[in-house]
């Protein structure tokens, strides 16, 4: 029986077949597995694949030239992830499993992850701050970025700190950015989450401010050469609740983070509307710069253009971008340049 033409091109290229803007998965045994997927919120909406051919399967679906993506198969009888053996390239998603991913023809990797021979490296140094009891935990990870440069720079606060540092190659991007000259040099204090409480301190928390300014800080100015604070705007950012995170940071402490970048933030869900969404429809809009970027294929792309709408309506300073991705480390990785380059020209 001669193989049907697109589980041969599945072998030859890998899962999924790519024919232009269609992408098709392919999936051969006696029964299928469910898709879950960036666009259709994982777990919340698994797609079932409809028969292809005797012992093969199929599910199709239009993405856009240039998109980053991230799927897994599911087993509907066990609810347990069994992998693509079309597709070798996985990812760890960051919480409980692995997913498959792949790029469209149009897309790849950001070269600025990429270290480069000749390119003046900063210095990274992990340090254990004291909490005093504002966050959870006797002490916090902080990993400190020193760019190398003689002079003062400012400071940008990183939440989820160390998922930028590893996942993201944040420090290799702003070493590379800096070398080209396409940003101004800064340093970074890339902070480590509360794990099971990060739920908690990036929901907009006053606790959160407070270990940031008596904690975080200070710790910067002891091992950085920093500008003072209060003088040239700092920055802050994150993702997701970090994104919203960030978002509270700026619009609470403006005489200190002027500068505010926010990926996929969590402001407006169906249930509920955090604070921050007040403070920008009811009180004067501080004097700060906010750069947004969020996913086509994500669940809070709406959340995002309505909190990008609200800040428009109250005459805040923003920017605003989509890219072709999903909710994940490596779609935030490849888009956080241009956030950069407009916070830090």
């Amino acid at each position: 029986m001669p193989t049907h033409p697109l589980l041969a091109m599945a072998r030859t290229i890998g899962n999924p077949v790519i024919e232009d803007e269609t992408v098709t998965f392919i999936w051969q045994g006696k029964t299928a597995p469910r898709l879950m997927d960036d666009l259709h919120n994982w777990e919340e909406d698994p797609q079932t694949m409809q028969r292809a051919g005797t012992e093969l399967w199929s599910y199709s679906m239009s993405l856009a030239a240039d998109a980053y993506f991230e799927y897994a198969f599911l087993d509907p009888k066990t609810g347990e992830r069994v992998p693509d053996p079309l597709n070798p390239n996985r990812i760890w998603n960051g919480i409980n499993a692995y997913n498959h991913y792949f790029y469209m023809p149009r897309s790849g990797p950001n070269p600025l992850v990429q270290s480069v021979k000749g390119v003046a490296r900063g210095t990274v140094t992990r340090h254990q701050v004291p909490t005093k009891e504002y966050v959870v935990g006797a002490n916090r990870t902080v990993y400190l970025y020193q760019p190398l440069v003689k002079t003062p720079v400012p400071l940008v606060v990183v939440y989820d700190g160390p998922d930028y540092l590893k996942r993201a190659r944040l420090n290799v991007i702003v070493d590379n950015l800096i070398a080209a000259k396409r940003v101004r040099p800064f340093a970074m204090a890339m902070v480590q989450n509360g794990g099971h409480a990060r739920s908690l301190e990036y929901s907009c928390s006053e606790s959160t401010l407070g270990f940031v300014f008596e904690c975080v800080i200070p710790l910067a100015q002891e091992h950085l050469t920093l500008t003072p604070p209060g003088g040239e705007p700092y920055g802050v950012l994150g993702a997701s609740l970090g994104g919203l995170m960030a978002m509270y940071t700026g619009m609470r402490l403006p005489q200190v983070f002027g500068k505010v970048l926010s990926q996929s933030g969590v402001f407006i869900l169906p249930e509920h509307q955090f604070v921050v969404v007040d403070l920008v429809r009811y009180a004067p809009p501080p004097e700060i710069d906010i750069w947004m970027d969020t996913g086509h294929y994500e669940g809070l792309l709406d959340s995002n253009r309505q909190m990008y709408a609200l800040l428009k309506e109250k005459k805040f300073k923003v920017k605003y971008h989509e890219f072709s991705g999903g909710h994940n480390f490596t779609a935030w990785r490849d888009d956080i340049w241009r956030g950069l380059e407009a916070l830090f020209r």
